[in-house]
């Protein structure tokens, strides 16, 4: 059965986005491997998995995120049937609070059946999120 390894993510502003993970999600920074001209951090989420996060290269020529797209999508609303990553959390009110204090502009909703509550929201290079509660 396959599981997670790690998750990439290219950003043109690897610290800022490492400190938001490590903020946001508790990451923690672990040793990354010396690539030479290539500049990455790698942070791991304990007991789950771990995340790549890599200088962007802007000769390859892939859009860095929505905010980079032609059309930028810029309304957590429309993420639910979108790309994104889901993160779950014990305590999802203590969660959403965490990021109101922040200041992010967030996405709510539930389940059909109520149980499970979401909310959606950029990371700073505009990749999708979604943290749901534990059911």
């Amino acid at each position: 059965m396959a599981s997670l390894g790690h998750i990439a993510r290219e950003s043109s502003d690897i610290k800022r986005l490492a400190k938001f993970y490590i903020e946001v999600f508790g990451f923690e920074e672990i040793e990354s491997p010396d690539f030479g001209d290539l500049k990455v951090i790698w942070l791991n989420l304990p007991g789950a998995f771990a995340m790549h996060i890599i200088q962007r290269n802007p000769s390859t020529n892939l859009p860095e995120g929505p905010y980079s797209a032609t059309s930028a999508v810029r309304d957590p609303s429309h993420l639910p049937m979108g790309h994104h990553i889901c993160f779950s959390v014990p305590n999802f009110d203590s969660f959403l609070h965490s990021l109101k204090e922040k200041r992010i502009e967030t996405f709510q909703k539930s389940l059909p059946d109520g149980k499970v509550k979401q909310v959606f929201f950029f990371d700073p290079d505009g990749n999708g999120l979604e943290v749901a509660s534990r059911s």
